[in-house]
């Protein structure tokens, strides 16, 4: 037996629980990974929560992004050997003690990088690549970032200022400093917000990265970004209504993992943990991930 995290019915964190499960095993073409940490990321808890209705099967485990050691490798896998660090990606999955994924689903671990940045880069990382990919951005862009020291946004920030463009980015004033260290120009949200936003940048907005919804894109429009500049990941009615773009995550691969890793192991991307809680207190790590205050990233930790 061994242990994983469990729901049998939607709910907030209380209903979540570590509970003993049949060990998993490797078959063709899969790796199982003793998992060292598995991030936390807001889909989890919309989907747990009932936020997303009801038709998600019960019961259910958790988590989507995990790295670890591999201690068994299924017929036909002859590029990963027991013993290989790796992370990787799954589904409902990840928050536990194993986790048996197909090897394609994995990539190397650098000796570098720390456990808990491996556990908790890929979906954020996935989700901001792809949103700046998507606006084409170059030196001659100012680029809006609505909640840029949250989540996916301190990523894309930095994402976004390794195109040459210029980026001014909204966050709670206790978030400037980290904002200002990774090239961007802060501005605090709140009332007057807009007026500061255009002081910021006199020459005007070219284009927006929205992680707040529909105030944000509101925003955007109001600073006169063209609606095909502006991406939100979190305001998808926004696209019939004005025309914007919902590019978001997707399309996860084993080389990406292994970018993002590159980008953090040498530097070009700060990735800071708020904080990392052990499996049995998966409970109080969501309480906390959901009152959505301090920087950085929120892991669950395995022995």
């Amino acid at each position: 037996m061994s242990l994983a995290v469990r729901y049998s019915e939607f709910g907030a964190p209380d209903v979540l629980r570590v509970v003993e499960v049949d060990e998993p095993h490797a078959g063709p073409g899969e790796v199982r990974v003793a998992v060292r940490a598995a991030g936390l990321n807001p889909y989890d808890y919309k989907v747990r929560s009932g936020a997303n209705g009801t038709t998600h099967p019960l019961p259910s485990g958790q988590g989507a992004e995990f790295a670890g050691v591999v201690d068994e490798v299924g017929e036909g896998v002859d590029d990963i050997a027991v013993g290989d660090e790796v992370m990787g990606f799954t589904s409902f999955a990840a928050q536990a003690e194993f986790v048996v994924v197909k090897a394609k689903n994995t990539a190397p671990k650098p000796a570098g990088l720390a456990w808990r940045v491996a556990g908790g880069i890929g979906l954020v990382g996935n989700t901001a690549k792809r949103e700046t990919d998507a606006l084409d951005l170059g030196p001659d862009d100012t680029v809006l970032v609505t909640a840029g020291a949250g989540g996916v946004g301190l990523v894309a920030t930095q994402f976004a200022r390794a195109t040459g463009a210029a980026v001014v980015a909204t966050a709670s004033e206790s978030n400037h400093a980290f904002l200002r260290s990774v090239g961007a120009v802060p501005v605090a949200y709140g009332d007057g917000e807009l007026e500061r936003l255009r002081a910021a940048a006199p020459g005007g907005f070219t284009a927006a990265l929205d992680h707040t919804g529909r105030a944000g894109v509101l925003t955007a429009i109001d600073l006169g970004i063209p609606a095909a500049r502006i991406n939100s990941i979190v305001d998808y009615p926004a696209a019939d209504e004005f025309g914007i773009v919902n590019v978001g995550g997707g399309g996860k691969s084993r080389g990406e993992l292994v970018w993002l890793a590159d980008q953090v192991v040498t530097g070009a991307l700060v990735f800071p943990i708020l904080a990392s809680y052990p499996l049995a207190e998966v409970g109080e790590a969501y309480r906390r991930f959901e009152r959505r205050s301090g920087l950085g990233k929120i892991v669950l930790t395995v022995p």
